[in-house]
């Protein structure tokens, strides 16, 4: 057998080179990815975080979300964030406002459930700049309002009411919350907007932005108040609500249709006559300036906040002859 040298290491203490420095090579790698890892979360950390609460879950906001990339393209400083409750309550709303300013979010702009509800947003806004759209909630401790004039928006659904019954009517009312400012604005400037007319607001009916019980409560109407021949949908999925139980039971253009907002179900409607027309809203708008307001408001600017802290996105009637132009402006507000 051969010697074993003085200072040689006996063969089975020998490791293979190519391995060891493989291992040494892999171990290398995964700390610096590691660390490059936690250099870029430190970074996205560093950016401050700005959030768009909605009310609820609807198409509506569509629009809204394509604001928000708009402007953060223009924001590259700050992450943009939108969210949706899992219910229409102010106790979700108020978890999901809760966990975003423990998250650490600088600014939320929220459109509130429950104007009522000013406890809840006041401890919000004790906790991160909050601001307010397409709700309000004047008596809270919000910094601003961003978002349309829902008296002005009411009082023009009862300009549509008055063309298509000049000769009177009665209207029943369908939308998601009963509470929310948007809609004592909607209904208030509806019902001033309609004196001096033969035309009432009976009622309005209310589904908590259930789509399923929006229908129903058209339907329900349907069948227990026949002297009804006008119907509002005051919030943008109760027309196209309204369009399909109004279809099922047989009587689309019977009854006359006043409605808000873009829908597809809607504009369509407004195009074919079986809709009378339709106030649309700019959340589009509410959206891009919304973040753009917040960002400079953390920044120290705080021209763009007015005196009595209301901002007004103008709303405006959509009538059959303005659908093709309208349809055509939000594909390219969409990029279509």
């Amino acid at each position: 057998s051969k010697p074993v040298c003085l200072g040689e290491k006996h063969p089975a203490d020998r490791r293979p080179i190519g391995r060891t420095l493989m291992k040494y090579a892999i171990s290398l790698a995964t700390v610096l990815v590691a660390g490059l890892m936690g250099v870029a979360s430190a970074q996205a950390q560093d950016k401050p975080a700005l959030a768009f609460v909605a009310n609820g879950a609807s198409d509506f906001w569509k629009a809204a979300e394509a604001g928000m990339k708009k402007a953060q393209g223009e924001l590259p400083d700050y992450t943009l964030e939108f969210k949706y409750p899992d219910q229409s309550s102010v106790a979700v709303q108020q978890a999901l406002m809760d966990n975003l300013a423990t998250a650490g979010v600088k600014a939320i702009m929220v459109s509130a459930v429950d104007p009522k509800a000013t406890d809840v947003l006041d401890k919000i806004a004790g906790e991160t700049a909050l601001f307010t759209t397409d709700s309000d909630a004047p008596q809270s401790k919000r910094i601003a309002y961003i978002g349309s004039s829902n008296e002005d928006a009411g009082k023009q659904a009862a300009e549509i009411a008055k063309k298509a019954m000049p000769n009177g009517g009665k209207c029943m009312g369908f939308v998601g919350l009963l509470d929310a400012d948007n809609y004592k604005g909607r209904a208030k400037g509806f019902t001033e907007g309609l004196a001096g007319s033969n035309i009432t607001l009976v009622d309005t009916k209310g589904d908590n932005i259930d789509q399923t019980r929006a229908k129903a409560n058209v339907s329900d109407v349907l069948a227990a108040n026949p002297d009804i021949n006008c119907m509002v949908g005051f919030y943008s999925y109760n027309t196209p609500r309204i369009y399909e139980a109004l279809k099922d039971a047989g009587k689309l253009g019977q009854i006359t249709v006043v409605g808000f907002d873009d829908d597809p179900i809607t504009l369509g409607g407004v195009k074919e006559g079986s809709i009378a027309g339709t106030v649309v809203q700019q959340p589009f708008e509410w959206a891009y300036q919304g973040f753009k307001l917040m960002a400079a408001y953390l920044k120290g600017d705080k021209s763009g906040i007015p005196a009595d802290g209301v901002i007004i996105i103008p709303t405006k009637i959509l009538y059959a002859a303005d659908i093709d132009a309208y349809a055509a402006n939000l594909k390219a507000m969409a990029g279509k």
